[in-house]
Formats: structure tokens, sequence, C-alpha cells
């Protein structure tokens, strides 16, 4: 059961990442409600889509690795 929930959040990153990456205009007004203060910038959107990505990897190979 850890496996699968593990699975799923590692895919939630990668689904977030990628649509951060591809349509970064989607996710202004998110952005803009999340880090009130500061103002939000397509740079900012990709630099998270990049780590949410590079978390993705992280996790499925975790996940590789205890099942190996």
């Amino acid at each position: 059961m850890q496996h699968i929930a593990l699975t799923l959040i590692a895919q939630l990153f990668l689904i977030f990442g990628l649509a951060g990456l591809f349509w970064p205009e989607k996710f202004v007004a998110a952005f803009q409600l999340l880090m009130y203060p500061w103002s939000s910038s397509y740079r900012l959107i990709r630099i998270n889509s990049i780590g949410s990505l590079s978390l993705a990897i992280v996790l499925a190979v975790g996940i590789l690795l205890r099942t190996l």
C-alpha cells in the first residue's frame, strides 16, 4: 500500500512539473495566490517545475531501489 501512495505522489509531481514547463501562464494565478507578498513570474514557475520534476525522479528512483 505504501508503494501505491509513493507512486501516486511521484506521478502528481511529474504531472505538475510538466504542466508548469509547458503551460506556465496557467499557473500564474495560482502562484500569485500562494506567494502573496512576492510577484510570480514565468521564471519562478519554471524553476518550481524543474524542482518538482527532480523530486519526482528522486521518488521514482527510491521506489525502484526499494523493490529490487
